[in-house]
């Protein structure tokens, strides 16, 4: 198979599975379920790392990508920027008597 025939198939795939059937990676549904943004996300940023070209790179990369999953969860992985957002919050406590009074 040439280079631009697997490129081209790749842009017919639609989810998480179909990648994971087509470079023939076994994969837990329950996991793919639960994770699949967040594979496909990482499996993206694996992909930066590696010869445009290499089929056999996309196929170690998605394995990476899911296997980071099966073995930990999204919060721990922290594969999107809304995970790493720090909240300018602090805690407040009223008192119940307070509530009510003029200040």
């Amino acid at each position: 198979m040439t280079t631009t025939t697997w490129l081209d198939d790749l842009t017919e795939m639609t989810s998480a599975e179909d990648f994971l059937t087509y470079f023939g990676i076994a994969f837990d549904p329950a996991v793919v379920e639960v994770n699949r943004l967040h594979i496909l996300k990482r499996f993206h940023d694996y992909l930066q790392r590696i010869d445009p070209t290499d089929q056999a790179g996309y196929a170690r990369s998605l394995q990476q990508a899911y296997q980071d999953f099966v073995v930990s969860d999204a919060l721990t992985e922290k594969v999107f920027k809304v995970f790493h957002r720090q909240t300018g919050r602090r805690e407040v406590r009223i008192l119940l008597a307070d509530i009510g009074r003029s200040a």
